[in-house]
């Protein structure tokens, strides 16, 4: 028979889970509007790398203000540098090459390839002997990945540009493909790295130094390519601040705080409904058709993260 002790610490870890899943929900609502918010600044007449800079530097100077008001502990030294290389940089890495494939692949061949980084998640996880892949954790990606194939489609061996020339001397179609699953392998190993970074800083700390790693990078690659503007439309003024604050500050915050609580795998599992918060802010924001897809996909990976939530009781 179960323990008082041990039955009262199987709650705290439901509890813990359960906090940890919605703040991973309230961080995929915010990601989830970030196509939709980036598209409405670009037909404001802003290009990507100015949307992308002002995002991050903004970011940055609101989380910054916020953690010198509340008092935070700095980070100095090394975790400090790591913070702003491996953090903002892996950041700004990932977002970049998922941003090019683009320029090669449809946005749906994109997602579909993207979003199987909890694979990859799961992968680092068990090569690092962290996290044990279970039958329901299993169950849960298999679902959620279906989700993913559902909403987005088979991927498309169609070009999207009139590009003949891809990377690395590969077709337009595989320069896309490449760049895609490099980003969600970033994403893959990026999500463990920070768990293990976090270790007892303060997550709002830890999330303003990576946006200032993130900063520096958008805004030396929107200086380069000569696409900074200052000189915007209230339109795209208005969607940039609604990234920052809804897009970029807020879910950074509440992912780290998912993560701590969920793990690298379980959290990568509840972010795969990402795609299908974008169709729906698609639906009601710029009045998309919501199609058969949408709803199917959705409703699988809500039953992917759903199954997360069960726990086996074990009797001794």
């Amino acid at each position: 028979m179960t323990s008082p002790a041990t039955a009262a610490q199987a709650d705290r870890a439901a509890d813990q889970a359960v906090v940890g899943t919605g703040f991973t929900l309230l961080a995929a609502l915010g990601f989830a509007a970030v196509s939709t918010l980036t598209s409405v600044a670009i037909s404001g007449g802003a290009v990507l790398p100015t949307v992308l800079a002002w995002r991050y530097v903004l970011a940055a100077v609101v989380m910054t203000g916020f953690v010198g008001v509340r008092g935070y502990p700095r980070v100095r030294g090394r975790e400090l540098t790591k913070f702003l290389v491996i953090g903002g940089g892996g950041q700004a890495l990932l977002v970049g090459l998922a941003l090019s494939s683009i320029a090669y692949i449809p946005v749906a061949t994109l997602a579909f390839l993207f979003y199987t980084y909890p694979a990859w998640v799961s992968l680092v996880q068990a090569m690092r002997g962290a996290e044990r892949m279970t039958g329901q954790r299993l169950g849960a990606l298999a679902l959620s990945f279906g989700g993913i194939v559902v909403i987005a489609g088979a991927p498309s061996a169609g070009s999207v540009s009139g590009n003949a020339i891809g990377i690395l001397g590969l077709a337009p179609f595989w320069s896309g493909v490449v760049l895609a699953l490099s980003a969600a392998i970033v994403y893959g190993a990026y999500i463990p790295t920070m768990q293990a970074m976090q270790k007892t800083h303060p997550v709002a700390v830890t999330s303003a130094l990576s946006k200032i790693g993130a900063a520096v990078c958008f805004l030396l690659w929107s200086v380069g390519s000569g696409g900074f503007d200052y000189a915007l439309s209230a339109r795209s003024w208005l969607a940039i601040a609604a990234l920052v604050l809804f897009s970029t500050v807020l879910p950074s915050v509440f992912f780290l705080m998912g993560l701590m609580r969920l793990g690298p795998v379980r959290t990568a599992i509840v972010s795969t409904i990402e795609p299908f918060l974008t169709a729906v802010i698609g639906v009601l924001a710029l009045g998309q058709a919501l199609t058969w897809r949408t709803a199917v996909g959705g409703a699988m990976i809500v039953a992917a993260v759903a199954l997360l939530q069960f726990k086996r009781e074990r009797v001794a």
